[in-house]
């Protein structure tokens, strides 16, 4: 897989983005591909913290997945800072190809050279493989997780 580069996303990787968050039941549901507005907004956010990494993984000048990776300075387990790994997507023919696993590479491999002391993420209660995936490779499902919308 020497042809993959993992860069920062940019504006105009947004349509690949959204296209990929869309394509799963999950994000059929909550993502709008035909308004990009919402997202390029949340892009110039994300842009401008740096504490936030949106990157995608390209092909051959293809975006084939991606996700964001946010540094969190805290006060718990001695001052720690932490990693929150969110919105991993791999396109849908390139899943199985150990595209998921360079992807999370990347991101603890990042959250290291960030001097995080523990990397976490979540995973929708029913993505059972994803969550077969996370633990294979070597996280472990040690907190319930709770959200509220507002």
């Amino acid at each position: 897989m020497s042809d993959l580069d993992i860069r920062p996303a940019t504006l105009a990787d947004i349509p690949a983005l959204v296209a990929m968050l869309a394509d799963d039941p999950l994000g059929a549901e909550r993502e709008s591909p035909d308004d990009l507005g919402p997202y390029q907004a949340a892009f110039r956010r994300l842009a401008d913290d740096p504490n936030q990494h949106l990157v995608v993984a390209v092909r051959e000048g293809r975006v084939v997945g991606t996700l964001q990776l946010t540094i969190v300075p805290g006060l718990s387990r001695r001052g720690a800072t932490r990693s929150v790994i969110e919105g991993v997507r791999v396109h849908a023919d390139e899943r199985g190809s150990g595209l998921g696993t360079q992807l999370i590479q990347w991101a603890v491999d990042e959250s290291r050279r960030q001097d995080c002391q523990l990397a976490q993420l979540t995973s929708d209660a029913t993505r059972t493989d994803a969550h077969r995936f996370y633990e294979r490779l070597g996280f472990t499902s040690s907190h319930v997780g709770f959200k509220l919308a507002l």
